[in-house]
């Protein structure tokens, strides 16, 4: 199989829509993502995955922190500004938990120190040890075979 069928394939696999977050010490900089994944309770424990090639590995190594904000579906425009598809009209507002940017009203944001680097094929993952977490109320942004979606709970008798 060619890569372009192993990523077609994978498409197949619906997700939520994350930006991760963190400050290289002179600004807040953001990168859209669906490679994350919660691998522990206690300790509590997530990952992420980042490109070996991506701007964002560098700021996280540099700042040794990071969030995951997952995202509404009202917040489509800031995932496509920071996956560089499209320039949000009036930039991004940033919040901030225990001094990391989070995006303002996510579902969530799970803020986290980099506790372990680890390089897997053309990626590295960072395992993050969770400090602190805000949630809110809403419908997650989904994202399903390279188009974006959205999801409505629904009441079941």
């Amino acid at each position: 199989m060619d890569s372009r069928e192993f990523r077609n394939a994978m498409g197949r696999f619906a997700t939520g829509v994350t930006v991760i977050t963190t400050n290289d010490g002179t600004d807040a900089h953001g990168m859209t993502a669906n490679a994350f994944m919660s691998i522990s309770l206690e300790p509590k424990l997530i990952t992420i995955s980042i490109d070996n090639h991506a701007n964002m590995l560098k700021k996280i190594k540099a700042s040794g922190q990071y969030a995951v904000n997952f995202l509404s579906d009202q917040q489509q425009d800031i995932s496509m500004n920071f996956a560089g598809q499209k320039k949000k009209e009036g930039g991004v507002d940033f919040g901030s938990i225990q001094g990391v940017p989070v995006i303002k009203e996510s579902l969530a944001s799970v803020v986290c120190d980099v506790d372990q680097e680890i390089v897997v094929g053309d990626h590295t993952l960072f395992i993050g040890s969770v400090k602190d977490v805000k949630v809110t109320d809403g419908n997650p942004l989904t994202f399903y075979c390279g188009k974006y979606g959205d999801y409505r709970q629904k009441e079941y008798a």
